[in-house]
């Protein structure tokens, strides 16, 4: 894998594939792991993050899921590059911070991360296009077997995987599901929902993860709870949870389209003339008015267009993509002209 070259590659997240793609974007599985008798990565001595490195590259090695994948050492790329793969969501903003003896291995195919030495030793994640979140577990379950035969992790048989986070002690599994859900917010619904995530022990987020907020529509909804449940409890409760986010969300969308369809169409076609014809413009804005489009799309409301120039959009309009596609560092201005320019060629062919 060429960081130059990954601009041009679709990530997993937004293929727009996979069971109920139109309304679930992705299914991640993520496993924090911890290597035994060596502390935690906020407390590590720089000698101890690096043998933390090597013990992984070794492991990798001997892995028929990994033995393919690069190691991008985060010590050794530029801001831009990171944030790239920030955008990509192959690691998290926090992952970027104070690179020593930090590292992210990705496969080809942007399906497996692992980042090495964030909050813990190892943070394994899998994604899956559209509602897929059994089939990302059975492949990071075999990934983990495979680490687990060459490196000793940190567990208790009273608590289970030790982590830095408490919260993620037990499994030290997280799942979550990238959700669009644009009709629950028209129809201002979106408040009673997050309100009864909240009370089944599950959290929100926005699109990039931890300390973001919604935009776009889109909610990122996982598990809060890991200690004293089995992982095949935490998928099942997250299964069940977000069929029901989808039915309510193809319900709204129903509902919408038999009782306010001018003004749904209103929306979905103002958005799509203003990306048409826009010479400059935010990446909020973008997102925001991307949104509409593939609501537009996805209720057949917009004909004679490729939903995958929709999916390819959210993600080469963002900053670093677009500093990667021109090749050099570019002003917030110059990004938002760039940004512009794109939009235009992809939507106008």
């Amino acid at each position: 894998m060429n960081l130059n070259e990954i601009v041009n590659h679709t990530s997993e997240w937004l293929k727009g594939t996979g069971p109920n793609s139109d309304i679930v974007i992705s299914s991640r599985i993520r496993l924090a792991r911890n290597l035994e008798k060596i502390p935690f990565p906020h407390w590590a001595h720089p000698e101890e993050g690096e043998k933390v490195f090597l013990e992984i590259e070794k492991a990798k090695a001997k892995s028929d899921f990994l033995r393919h994948a690069t190691t991008f050492g985060l010590a050794n790329i530029d801001n831009v590059d990171k944030q790239l793969l920030v955008e990509r969501h192959l690691m998290s903003y926090e992952h970027a911070q104070k690179t020593d003896h930090k590292a992210v291995i990705i496969d080809n195919d942007e399906i497996i991360s692992i980042m090495v030495n964030e909050e813990d030793h190892l943070r394994i994640q899998v994604m899956q296009s559209g509602f897929n979140i059994f089939e990302a577990w059975n492949i990071i379950n075999r990934i983990d077997d495979d680490l687990g035969k060459e490196l000793k992790y940190a567990y208790s048989t009273e608590w289970g995987y030790l982590t830095a986070c408490p919260t993620n002690t037990g499994t030290g599994m997280r799942g979550s599901v990238m959700l669009h859900l644009p009709a629950l917010v028209m129809s201002r619904h979106i408040d009673r929902v997050m309100a009864a995530i909240a009370k089944l022990s599950f959290t929100t987020r926005g699109l990039y993860g931890e300390g973001t907020q919604a935009s776009g529509n889109f909610f990122q909804i996982s598990n809060q709870v890991s200690l004293g449940h089995s992982e095949e409890e935490i998928i099942s409760n997250i299964n069940g949870l977000i069929r029901q986010i989808v039915d309510q969300e193809k319900q709204a969308r129903e509902a919408l389209l038999q009782t306010n369809r001018p003004v749904l169409e209103d929306r979905v076609h103002r958005s799509f003339g203003t990306l048409k014809s826009a010479y400059i413009i935010s990446s909020q804005e973008t997102v925001e008015l991307l949104s509409m489009v593939r609501l537009g799309y996805d209720l057949g409301l917009l004909k004679d267009i490729d939903g995958r120039k929709i999916n390819e959009l959210f993600i080469i309009t963002q900053p670093a993509h677009l500093q990667k596609m021109e090749g050099k560092k570019l002003t917030q201005q110059e990004r938002d002209v760039k940004r512009a320019q794109i939009i235009r060629s992809k939507l106008n062919l």
